[in-house]
């Protein structure tokens, strides 16, 4: 399976793209740190690789762009095949977000997604304080439907990080554990096909 977009093209991820992770960049904001590709050695690449691609119930993708740079991977998650739905995972090589990217390889998978695949949701979480993540799926038509506390992945950040402070309400601190708002979203295949219509 490829899909291929005006300036991207998706594929099913193989090995080859988990080592080209890691010449990508780095975010500088810590609170996407667990954004951060940080695997090194083949071994923990191949590690990285099975860990994704060994359960039936998720299928990931590489994204190229026209010049055959990976750009990001996404997939799909948890597939529960008679509620035909699924969760969304998305992430870009840092250096090559805030270009339109990510939009366009959603709007790519998502005909594959409804219409070949014929599934009726799909969902996804998308931490409070990621504005830019939420801007972007809302623009494709996905609405906010759970709203929830989670412990947050890096729970030795420096509470004193400026965004940390910055993103204080999207926070609970509780002793030494840290959590964060998450809200979950759905784009169904009603929305889907009532936004390609129009």
């Amino acid at each position: 399976m490829e899909l291929e977009g005006k300036n991207l093209k998706l594929a099913p991820l193989t090995i080859e793209d988990a080592y080209d992770m890691r010449s990508w960049g780095q975010h500088e904001s810590k609170l996407l740190a667990d954004y951060n590709f940080p695997y090194i050695n083949d071994t923990e690449v191949k590690t990285w690789f099975r860990f994704k691609t060994f359960n039936w119930r998720n299928s990931y993708f590489s994204v190229r762009d026209k010049d055959g740079r990976l750009v990001g991977y996404m997939g799909i998650k948890n597939k529960r095949p008679f509620k035909r739905t699924a969760f969304l995972g998305i992430v870009f090589d840092p250096d090559n977000i805030n270009k339109g990217l990510g939009t366009e390889a959603l709007e790519t998978f998502l005909p594959y997604y409804f219409e070949k695949l014929r599934m009726k949701a799909l969902l996804l979480e998308v931490a409070e304080f990621n504005e830019r993540a939420i801007h972007v799926y809302e623009k494709l038509g996905f609405k906010k439907t759970a709203y929830y506390l989670d412990p947050f992945p890096d729970q030795g950040i420096d509470r004193s990080d400026p965004e940390l402070i910055r993103w204080e309400s999207c926070f609970v601190f509780d002793g030494e554990k840290i959590y964060n708002y998450i809200y979950q979203m759905k784009l169904t295949k009603d929305v889907y096909l009532s936004r390609k219509r129009s």
